[in-house]
């Protein structure tokens, strides 16, 4: 497989390339590396390679026309690759599709990138090497260059190395052991020692799948799991979930009506069931059903009451489990004077919200709503108890809004319609929180 790398310092790759798998491969002929300087295409006194960017700014850009150059210089260019941190992700499964090509062009941009026109008219491919930015792109080339490399027959010793390691089934890879067998007083596992392939076998799954649960858990939303793989995750005893400092508060007052005005809305049955169930099945610290009216509150309560304590709790424990977390309360600041005081500490309320903008008071323009990501509310919630509150009818009112900690995102903010019923939004809102992970 031929690779053709554009940069400004070819120099970058003489070391890597002379070392180690990759100087082997070179050196038989299973891969190889030309190095293009795209400053050897440059015209003029100081043969130039970038320039000011339009319309101002630090830095500078690399100009089109040398890099058009030294791809026209390129007899086989194939697929041609960008590296960029705005690009694709590089993944084990984008290496593989790539290993497939005869060749790559992989083009190293420098300064504060390269110019547009010239990735969209090249038809560049771009590749990201991680969500950081790098003095430019040779070392993520020299990432891709090996990532995809060893993937090519011939590149590893043993064909199947590149098949039993981390990402090639969607796991991290297994725990790995040599001689000694006792190192430092600690011994290699005895099944390992056992001499049962079958044995062998399942004790890497079960460790493969032990350590992307715990290291990277989201890696399990995508990975292909078996039951036996998915009855041994829910088995394994994990730190306490994030979930168990993240409270709901479903609010019947203050929220918006038709017209957008602030209103009272009556409890309805199926709230009250199915945001506890999304509770339970999350893990959460519990629910509050907020209303100022004294027969809804007590309506709450004798649902709550019935599924608990009465006869609905004796023939359907799964379903008194899941609504012993409802609880009703008066004001949203009742909510959080119990939050403060069963976790020792006030929540951050983070509120929900399928508007861009409200009008804080009558006759006052329109103001736009700051929406923060689901990775800050994990961060707090990794710090300590969090309110997510979310408003029957129209949505919360405005004094809600102005005085939360945070707004979640719309849950479909950019489709033209946005009205999931309230129940359907706490389970979508709680699972991007949170998902089922540890």
């Amino acid at each position: 497989m031929r690779f053709t790398i554009l940069t400004l310092f070819p120099e970058f790759f003489h070391s890597a390339l002379s070392c180690a798998q990759l100087a082997k491969a070179v050196e038989s002929g299973v891969v190889q590396v030309d190095l293009v300087n795209p400053r050897d295409f440059a015209t003029g006194r100081h043969r130039p390679v970038d320039d000011r960017p339009y319309g101002g700014g630090p830095g500078m850009v690399m100009m089109p026309g040398p890099l058009a150059a030294a791809l026209g210089s390129v007899a086989q260019p194939d697929r041609k690759l960008v590296l960029a941190p705005s690009g694709q992700p590089l993944t084990q499964a984008l290496a593989r599709e790539l290993a497939l090509e005869p060749a790559l062009t992989i083009v190293c941009g420098r300064y504060e990138g390269i110019d547009e026109r010239l990735i969209e008219d090249e038809g560049l491919l771009s590749v990201s090497v991680g969500d950081f930015v790098l003095n430019g792109g040779e070392a993520a080339a020299l990432c891709l260059l090996e990532a995809v490399g060893r993937l090519v027959p011939g590149f590893m010793g043993k064909e199947e190395s590149g098949e039993d390691e981390s990402f090639s089934g969607g796991l991290l890879e297994h725990p790995h052991y040599t001689r000694p067998e006792v190192y430092e007083k600690r011994e290699v596992p005895e099944v390992l020692r056992s001499g049962s392939h079958a044995k062998v076998a399942l004790w890497r799954r079960e460790e493969s799948l032990k350590r992307t649960l715990l290291r990277r858990p989201e890696l399990l939303q995508t990975a292909e799991l078996s039951g036996t793989d998915i009855d041994f995750l829910r088995a394994q005893k994990c730190p306490a979930s994030l979930g168990r400092g993240l409270s709901i508060c479903l609010l019947h007052h203050p929220v918006l009506d038709k017209s957008g005005k602030p209103s009272t809305v009556s409890l309805t049955n199926l709230d009250i069931h199915d945001m506890c169930r999304v509770s339970r099945t999350y893990e959460l610290a519990g629910v509050f059903f907020v209303t100022p009216l004294v027969d809804q509150r007590e309506l709450g309560t004798r649902i709550l009451t019935h599924w608990t304590d009465g006869a609905g709790g004796r023939t359907n424990p799964d379903r008194s489990n899941a609504l012993r977390l409802g609880r009703m309360a008066e004001s949203l600041d009742e909510a959080i004077a119990q939050v403060t005081d069963e976790a020792g500490a006030a929540p951050k309320v983070v509120a929900t919200s399928a508007r861009t903008s409200f009008r804080p008071a009558r006759g006052k323009k329109e103001r736009a709503i700051a929406f923060s990501p689901p990775a800050l509310v994990r961060r707090w919630l990794a710090e300590g108890p969090v309110l997510l509150v979310l408003g029957t009818g129209h949505g919360l009112a405005p004094e809600v809004l102005t005085r939360a900690d945070a707004v979640l995102s719309p849950v479909r903010g950019f489709a033209a319609y946005n009205h999931l019923p309230v129940r359907s939004a706490a389970a979508i809102l709680v699972d991007r929180l949170l998902g089922d992970t540890w």
